[in-house]
């Protein structure tokens, strides 16, 4: 949900011109207020454990220490606080260190006010919700040792989101027989489908849309559990709940990312596993969807350009910050007679492929054409054996990356 308090900043930069200049773009804006500035990298991790803010406005290059070592040190201190770099540096080797860093954000300096406030929004919203995860667990008493179980991390949701910067290689497929195999009583799942413009999660469950997503968005800011219920279909055969996207394909200009990203953070307070299904295209709506999610399962098939494309969006995923343990990496559609080998491809990218999905496209097909999804009714044959194996493996890796969280949030 997008929080409405205020975003709280502080400007970093040894040049005082700057650090005002800064301060002047953004005091017209209502949702931001600039608590502090300070004109170095050790004064701004020391203020930054004093004042907590949820972003830091950075410059890279000061004298006593560089923005990114200080944002590694801030990070550790304030874990919740996100980092914007600001540099004159375009040199993408900066990019890649500061993202490793921790930092939120890298953008030109000067900066463009609207690129600005867009990126301390984000951040901010990304802050606040951090924030108040922390604060959820027990309070730590004096002289007492007290660390979050993993049972108590997990009693959030997480987001899974199935994407693939080429068309055509199965994300559907995977994202509806995934969200199917993770749901039980005690772990419901949801699938959203965040192909807003020609989404196919409802035909392919042979489910007909009266809501959608569309219902939910422009009430982002007051959503309940009834509300989602009400918009939400239940697919009979297997109890998971599906968020729509709208029947006509001009309709999805009207959601935007600041609202979908809030929407997919409210889900995770009602399911154990919210299964987003998304476009080939960077939409704001898939970036936001990204910028969430907990695990992001990038799927691949045997051929030249899906393999390229999978390479080019891991090597964005590494300047933006997001971690390579956050991505579990799929073949799809693997067939033992094509000599592009998932070890070859893994090697080559620096990515292992954790599964292949057999090719099978009799019962795929068939599949698709009833609206049932396989691991339904052909539990037995291995197209379904790999989908259940891939569900087992994102249990495991979001057990690990919780187990991690609560050591970092421990150390701090």
């Amino acid at each position: 949900m997008v929080s409405k308090e205020k975003i709280r900043v502080l400007i970093v930069d040894d040049i005082a011109e700057t650090r005002e200049n800064i301060r002047r773009l953004l005091q017209f804006d209502n949702d931001i207020d600039v608590i502090g500035t300070a004109k170095s990298g050790r004064e701004a991790i020391e203020l930054s454990g004093q004042m907590k803010p949820d972003v830091v406005i950075m410059d890279i290059n000061m004298p006593d220490m560089d923005g990114i070592s200080a944002t590694e040190a801030i990070r550790r201190k304030v874990p919740f606080t996100q980092v914007v770099i600001l540099s004159v540096q375009s040199d993408p080797s900066y990019m890649r260190r500061a993202m490793l860093a921790g930092a939120r954000d890298f953008l030109p300096k000067p900066p463009n006010i609207d690129e600005l406030t867009a990126a301390i929004r984000r951040a901010g919203v990304m802050a606040q919700d951090e924030r108040s995860k922390i604060s959820a667990f027990p309070v730590q008493q004096p002289g007492v040792l007290q660390h979050p179980s993993a049972t108590q991390l997990a009693q959030q949701g997480k987001i899974i989101v199935v994407y693939s910067p080429k068309g055509g290689v199965g994300r559907t497929t995977i994202a509806t027989n995934l969200a199917v195999a993770l749901h039980s009583e005690e772990t419901k799942a949801a699938l959203v489908d965040g192909n807003l413009q020609f989404g196919d999660v409802a035909v392919f469950l042979n489910e007909q849309v009266k809501n959608s997503i569309l219902d939910l968005t422009p009430r982002v800011d007051d959503l309940d559990p009834e509300i989602i219920e009400e918009v939400s279909i239940t697919h009979g055969p297997s109890g998971i709940h599906i968020l729509a996207a709208p029947q006509k394909p001009e309709l999805a200009a009207k959601v935007n990312g600041e609202q979908f990203g809030p929407l997919l953070e409210f889900l995770k307070r009602m399911y154990s596993y919210i299964v987003v299904d998304t476009a080939a295209y960077l939409t704001d709506v898939v970036q936001s969807a990204l910028d969430v999610a907990d695990l992001i399962i990038l799927v691949t098939n045997q051929d030249i350009p899906s393999i390229k494309n999978s390479n080019a969006f891991l090597t964005l995923a590494d300047a933006s910050g997001i971690r390579r343990d956050h991505i579990l990496f799929v073949m799809n559609r693997y067939d033992k007679r094509i000599t592009i080998s998932p070890e070859r491809v893994g090697e080559s990218l620096r990515q292992d492929i954790v599964v292949t999905i057999p090719f099978d496209e009799k019962i795929v097909t068939t599949s698709v054409n009833r609206g049932m999804p396989f691991v339904i009714d052909n539990k037995a044959q291995p197209v379904s054996k790999a989908i259940f194996t891939l569900a087992d493996l994102v249990k495991q890796r979001l057990d690990k990356l919780s187990e991690v969280e609560i050591k970092s949030i421990a150390r701090n």
